[in-house]
């Protein structure tokens, strides 16, 4: 799973400072901290929540890891060897849901290319190093044409038409994992609690008398610097896509670890996108379709997915924001190249 840039801890530390009845538990997983941030409620039991939280939230990084042993990893053998494999409910659900997604973004968003991400090295825990992979390759995989559209669901049971499809759902499986943590909280009583998976989050919720805030940070990752921060309100959901925390790196050059699906290679336009959205899966798969868009194409993309408050940082170090992101931040320093577009 990718650890992405949203570093809504910034907002909260001064929250805690302020309001002794925040209450902060940290679970490990998705190969990073996941922070459950609870502001008191009544006589709700927390610490049984959050553990249910925990549970939940390991269960998910089993079933859909993209290269260690689960349920994903059944699927994918099943699918390369022309085998149907039956499925939970749940996770029909989340295959269905994540194919429409596909089409909205018109492929920019595809969770069939798992081959493609092996290929660039980018299924492991560690970053790879070397030279990119031999271009033929790459060529080889993007004309198999992998997208979801090939997989069936009938009565439970999962074929595919393309034994080329290799699922991966670290682009989308996050969003869900913070909406189903925000739910399960909320069916224990607790009304207001910030959910931040290694830097992507969702609220229930108020942290007091004002909304939670959550600082956006800076591409450049260094010093914990930040562009600026935003007011999240109860259920929303906040996602950043970025090639600078997982890339690989050749001779001082990084490869971003976000692939564009239609040629196979790093979309390493764009630095950084940042979206705020009601519904976490489309939140965590609208950033990623949007890193892959290009410059003349992302607004009627994003007008597509229905997603109206985006941030794009670009290689260039520009921004881009809609008008409704526009409203949303309060600028740390505002940016001497910053234009705001608006949707289609």
């Amino acid at each position: 799973m990718r650890i992405l840039a949203l570093l809504p801890l910034v907002g909260l530390l001064g929250a805690c400072g302020a309001d002794t009845d925040i209450q902060r538990h940290r679970i490990a997983v998705f190969g990073t901290e996941t922070t459950v941030t609870i502001r008191s409620s009544g006589t709700a039991d927390t610490a049984a929540a959050v553990a249910r939280v925990d549970r939940e939230l390991q269960r998910l990084h089993r079933d859909w890891h993209a290269w260690e042993p689960g349920m994903l990893g059944d699927v994918n053998r099943a699918i390369a060897a022309g085998n149907p494999i039956a499925l939970s409910p749940q996770a029909v659900r989340i295959i269905e849901q994540a194919a429409r997604l596909e089409r909205r973004s018109g492929g920019r968003f595809n969770p069939a290319i798992g081959r493609l991400l092996a290929l660039w090295g980018f299924h492991a825990s560690s970053l790879p190093e070397g030279p990119p992979p031999p271009s033929d390759e790459i060529e080889r995989l993007v004309s198999l044409s992998p997208s979801m559209s090939d997989l069936d669901i009938r009565d439970g049971t999962l074929t595919s038409r393309n034994p080329a499809v290799q699922l991966d759902f670290g682009a989308y499986l996050k969003g869900v994992a913070v909406e189903r943590a925000l739910r399960i909280l909320a069916e224990a009583g607790i009304e207001n609690a910030i959910v931040n998976a290694g830097g992507d989050l969702g609220v229930i919720g108020t942290r007091g008398r004002r909304p939670w805030r959550a600082a956006v940070a800076h591409p450049d990752g260094e010093g914990g610097r930040f562009l600026g921060t935003v007011e999240v309100k109860a259920g929303e959901f906040v996602f950043t896509s970025g090639n600078y925390r997982r890339y690989r790196q050749n001779e001082g050059i990084r490869h971003g670890h976000i692939l564009d699906p239609r040629d196979g290679y790093p979309a390493d336009r764009v630095s950084s996108v940042t979206v705020i959205h009601d519904d976490g899966g489309e939140a965590d798969a609208a950033a990623t379709a949007l890193t892959v868009a290009g410059p003349d194409e992302w607004l009627a993309v994003a007008a597509e997915l229905g997603v109206v408050a985006v941030m794009r940082v670009e290689a260039d170090g520009s921004i881009v924001v809609t008008p409704a992101m526009d409203s949303r931040v309060t600028w740390r320093d505002r940016p001497a190249r910053l234009r705001v577009a608006s949707l289609p």
